[in-house]
């Protein structure tokens, strides 16, 4: 029986009382890790510790963190603060940082490392725009930011990550990749990794507008493991019945 993985990016949403609500909704709707699902949720920092120390079953995740583990860096957060109020997990690479604060593949490459030492396990993104697809250059682009991380972090620490496949063009637009467009993708990932000596059994998910209307179907993907949920998981109702999706399938 394959484990399924599901994490909630909270993104920059809610202040203290709104975060704790939500996760107070979520536990009335049983949406807890069990044997078959791992659930994660990643709140802005300024709540992590609040909501950690209401979370059942469920485990704490960073959206970021910063490549060295102390030192000069006003603003930033280190992957041992992450690890100090509770967190197991941290999101490093998204989309929305390498589109905003530049972030590099080598920079994703040094913060797994990072985020490994401090004991957090990184979930790693990588993905492609929409005009990257349209030119037939997806799997040209999601290996050169494979290789990239690769190079810098090595096989062996990539192996003890998650990979989240994240076509770009489908983050908050609305739009997703099909099943069989997602299962194309993770084919390739997964065979990519294993040319370069990462563990064939790396978990990888898909983070592209995962709803309640297309959960299951890509969860019946056979190398979709979980989902990186964006929008849907700040709504407790269609979180959980995302949760049960991946349950059934995982039966």
């Amino acid at each position: 029986m394959k484990r399924r993985l599901l994490v909630g990016n909270w993104k920059m949403n809610l202040l203290c009382a709104g975060a704790l609500e939500l996760v107070d909704a979520l536990a009335q709707h049983d949406a807890v890790s069990d044997s078959i699902v791992d659930v994660v949720v990643c709140p802005p920092f300024t709540v992590l510790a609040d909501v950690g120390r209401r979370l059942h079953g469920i485990s704490l995740g960073g959206q970021n963190c910063h490549a060295e583990l102390k030192g000069a860096f006003t603003g930033e957060v280190s992957a041992e603060m992450l690890f100090d109020v509770g967190c197991t997990w941290v999101i490093l690479g998204h989309s929305e940082r390498r589109r905003d604060q530049h972030e590099t593949d080598a920079e994703i490459g040094h913060k797994v490392l990072t985020a490994q030492q401090a004991g957090l396990r990184p979930i790693v993104c990588v993905g492609e725009q929409l005009a990257d697809r349209q030119a037939g250059r997806t799997t040209q682009i999601i290996q050169r930011q494979l290789d990239g991380i690769i190079e810098h972090a090595g096989a062996p620490a990539l192996s003890a990550a998650v990979i989240a496949y994240e076509p770009v063009w489908a983050i908050g637009t609305g739009l997703a990749a099909t099943a069989e467009q997602a299962q194309q993708v993770h084919t390739m990932i997964r065979g990519h990794l294993a040319q370069h000596g990462v563990a064939r059994d790396i978990p990888l998910l898909y983070g592209g507008s995962v709803t309640e209307s297309n959960a299951a179907e890509l969860f019946g993907c056979a190398d979709i493991d979980g989902a990186l949920i964006g929008g849907a998981s700040l709504k407790p109702a269609e979180f959980a019945r995302i949760i049960h999706h991946a349950r059934q399938v995982a039966r």
